[in-house]
């Protein structure tokens, strides 16, 4: 088939940072090229300029054979260009509908054809087995649920052109199964598909073509038929990457956090938390496994003093800490790694440096009778974006420079420097590319291993069952079942995960 998309020796560049040089990639109608590489390595800033986010300094960009020059978002859907990004671009306040048909709305006598929109977003969910409830509002959806929302809207546009970023992320197995469905059917209508993502085994599974980048430049391309996981790795980040990470013998201490009856409404009002009982300890990683919106969101932030919870106690080094606000818990010596990190981690408008010293700058050194030690928080921040691995010049950069991975990073290194008796990690490793999820995991089993605790929640189930010592499953509020570690595979846990299955109160199914 044709070439649908050609982008030749495309270069970027901002100041002190070259985010693409020379690179050129092309994908044909009909076929999912794979675009994979470490966060920073320029994947977004490539596809941002197909989108029309930002113009390309160097090199010329081809759709179906023309040369042509694309200077906004509205210019690229007119040509047939959609986008499904990591951080999804919806309207929380507005309905499902409102937000597909934004800026193309059908009318009819000067007024708004709901009908006919109805009628058309209806097919495109049957044709691709895509459901979603129209009448409801975003900010009401799950995370999987806005991921459908963004494809029906790029679809609704008659996109020919799909780049999804990272669309797996934030999915959870069963999810990410059905996606990929979807994008065959898309694949075998013609439909050309860029897909960036850090997950080896989706790329195999999925793509026709891989591009590697690292460091703003290809270091290969390849026919999928012809790759192998762990060559790509080596090209993505440049050396071997082992995410066996050794550990202390299991040797649990005293009881850092326990919960007791916890109950909590979810956003909806209704019952997210049903009474769940648990203990972390420390010198231990307790992990939770769940298919996301079985409140596994509510539990944390409940925990964390984000959420008020309607019943139960939360109960912090031997201390009731209900009452506590999410300060008052933070100087008592917790820490979190929302699972969000642009809606509750971080502040993306403000700079790399106050995002990492939101923890530190109204205390001593660096705050003296409320005036700010500007050198001191200055060197803290450069000192954290080394050790951590943060990909930027200075960190005085706006946040939002970032990718998403690198946002990742600074959000993990503001945890991990408040030096935390217990620390709650949700998703620390989603978006993140596969040597940062190296460097992640090394510090989570740092911080079991220096006798603190470690409460994970993640959707990626190989990530439960490589870190925890015990992982308890969620279904509906409440905890199914409770393993050590390699007492379970992930089939035995996706068992509970779907409520199949019960254990009783002496550790025996129900």
């Amino acid at each position: 088939m044709a070439a649908a998309v050609e982008m030749l020796n495309i270069s970027k560049f901002y100041p002190g940072v070259i985010a693409n040089s020379n690179v050129s990639l092309s994908v044909d109608e009909g076929q999912i090229l794979g675009l994979i590489g470490e966060n920073g390595a320029g994947k977004s800033t490539m596809m941002n300029m197909l989108y029309g986010m930002t113009e390309p300094d160097e090199g010329v960009i081809r759709l179906f054979g023309k040369e042509v020059k694309i200077q906004s978002p509205n210019m690229a859907i007119k040509q047939g260009i959609g986008m499904v990004h990591q951080h999804f671009m919806l309207m929380p306040n507005l309905s499902v509908l409102q937000n597909i048909i934004l800026g193309n709305t059908p009318t009819k006598n000067g007024m708004i054809d709901v009908k006919d929109a109805k009628e058309r977003i209806t097919e495109i969910m049957n044709n691709y087995d895509l459901p979603v409830n129209l009448d409801e509002k975003i900010y009401q959806l799950s995370v999987g649920e806005k991921q459908r929302v963004e494809i029906i809207k790029a679809l609704y546009r008659k996109a020919r052109v799909l780049i999804l970023d990272e669309p797996t992320a934030v999915l959870t197995p069963t999810e990410t199964d059905k996606l990929l469905e979807v994008l065959r059917q898309l694949k075998a209508q013609g439909c050309a598909i860029i897909f960036i993502t850090h997950k080896l085994r989706e790329v195999m599974a999925i793509t026709d073509k891989i591009v590697v980048m690292r460091k703003g430049i290809v270091t290969g391309t390849l026919m999928t038929e012809e790759a192998k996981s762990e060559g790509l790795s080596d090209l993505m980040v440049g050396r071997k990457v082992n995410l066996d990470i050794p550990r202390k013998e299991y040797s649990p201490g005293e009881e850092v956090l326990r919960v007791q009856g916890l109950k909590a409404l979810n956003q909806r009002g209704l019952p997210a938390l049903r009474g769940v009982d648990f203990q972390v300890r420390r010198g231990e990683i307790v992990g939770v496994a769940g298919v996301e919106g079985n409140g596994q969101t509510e539990l944390i932030e409940a925990i964390s003093g984000m959420l008020e919870p309607t019943g139960g106690q939360v109960i912090f080094k031997g201390r009731n800490i209900t009452a506590f606000n999410v300060r008052q818990r933070r100087e008592e010596g917790m820490s979190h790694i929302p699972e969000d990190r642009l809606k509750m981690g971080t502040a993306k408008n403000c700079s790399i440096r106050d995002n990492l010293i939101l923890n530190r700058y109204y205390q001593k050194p660096y705050n003296k009778k409320g005036i700010l030690d500007n050198k001191k928080l200055h060197e803290l921040s450069e000192r954290l974006c080394r050790d951590f691995g943060v990909k930027t010049p200075d960190s005085e950069y706006r946040l939002g420079t970032l990718s998403g991975g690198n946002m990742q990073k600074v959000v993990f290194a503001r945890e991990m420097e408040a030096d935390p008796d217990l620390l709650i990690a949700a998703q620390p490793t989603r978006g993140v590319d596969i040597g940062a999820i190296e460097s992640i995991h090394h510090k989570i089993v740092e911080v079991r291993d220096s006798d603190r605790g470690v409460l994970l929640v993640s959707a990626e189930l190989d990530e439960i069952l490589s870190l925890s010592d015990r992982i308890l499953v969620m279904y509906e509020g409440e905890i199914m079942a409770e393993f050590k570690r390699g007492e379970a595979d992930e089939r035995t846990i996706a068992v509970y995960m779907t409520g199949a299955k019960r254990q009783g109160g002496d550790g025996n199914e129900k």
